[in-house]
């Protein structure tokens, strides 16, 4: 019987819309469906993941999805490619040793005020909302390495959380406006205005 080790991790980096944010992709899944912000350092609990990133001085935010994370430095640092190579080897060494990249356990003592996810209690505008979200949006800002989340409906407004590299981005807007609002309004015509805050 042949005994196989951890699979080899292999990680490469994207460019981003935002300058200040990198997306780091790796060949495993780190978060399936699913995508997490973290803010700064207190709030990253429910990821061991993040709160080593965290250790890293230049590191402002850190946002997980699928396969990739996407980091938010400080202004302190000018260029990426002076800190890329360590981050990559330590995200190759962290992944092929097994470190644990969520807990849900501590995810679930959380409270999410945004969340694509169709509940119960969502009336049918905020139902068409989510989906539209969900099947149109969210593959679109994940391959620029962030998500929107939805947030609240309110007299034919729309109120949107920004995510990873989408938060903070100099393009975000242009996005949510001619974009997404766009759509939102042809094919939910109860939506008058998309607005959105950085989490």
């Amino acid at each position: 019987m042949i005994k196989t080790g951890n699979p080899i991790i292999s990680i490469y980096t994207e460019m981003t819309p935002n300058p200040e944010t990198m997306k780091f992709v790796a060949n495993k899944l780190l978060y399936p469906g699913k995508s997490i912000d973290f803010q700064d350092e207190s709030t990253a609990n429910p990821s061991p993941l993040a709160k080593e990133l965290f250790s890293f001085p230049f590191i402002k935010s850190v946002f997980i999805a699928s396969n990739f994370v996407t980091l938010t430095k400080t202004s302190d640092i000018e260029d990426w490619q002076d800190v890329i190579p360590n981050i990559k080897q330590f995200l190759k060494d962290y992944l092929e040793n097994g470190g644990i990249v969520i807990n849900e356990e501590e995810v679930a003592k959380v409270k999410h005020e945004a969340s694509n996810i169709i509940s119960a209690n969502d009336g049918d505008i905020v139902k068409r909302v989510k989906e539209l979200l969900e099947n149109y949006v969210k593959p679109a800002v994940e391959m620029d390495g962030g998500a929107i989340q939805f947030k609240s409906y309110n007299d034919g407004v729309v109120n949107l959380m920004l995510q990873g590299s989408c938060s903070g981005c100099p393009s975000s807007m242009i996005t949510l406006k001619a974009g997404i609002e766009g759509m939102m309004k042809r094919m939910i015509p109860e939506v008058k205005e998309v607005v959105a805050e950085a989490e």
